[in-house]
């Protein structure tokens, strides 16, 4: 059998591969991670935004209702007629 004179350069050019395989595997599972991370927080972003938005559109029209009623509650008192009577002395 003969020696290929050669072998430690293959070897070196097949363990540099390998290595250069698992870097990349790491960076691309590494680069997954990152975008699903930043998926989830502008998700959760998102969501906060829109229920922000959502909370002060009921609190504003729930015044807007509370005023309304006011409104109406007193301007009913003010159209009463009342009987007034004459006192004689």
């Amino acid at each position: 059998m003969l020696l290929n004179p050669f072998y430690p350069f293959t070897f070196l050019k097949i363990s540099s591969l390998k290595a250069t395989i698992v870097f990349l595997s790491i960076l691309l599972i590494k680069s997954n991670l990152l975008r699903l991370k930043g998926g989830l927080i502008g998700g959760l972003f998102a969501l906060i935004l829109i229920l922000g938005i959502f909370a002060s559109s009921t609190i504003a029209l729930g015044s807007l209702v509370y005023a309304y009623r006011l409104k109406k509650k007193f301007n009913s008192d003010d159209n009463q007629i009342q009987d007034l009577e004459t006192v004689n002395v």
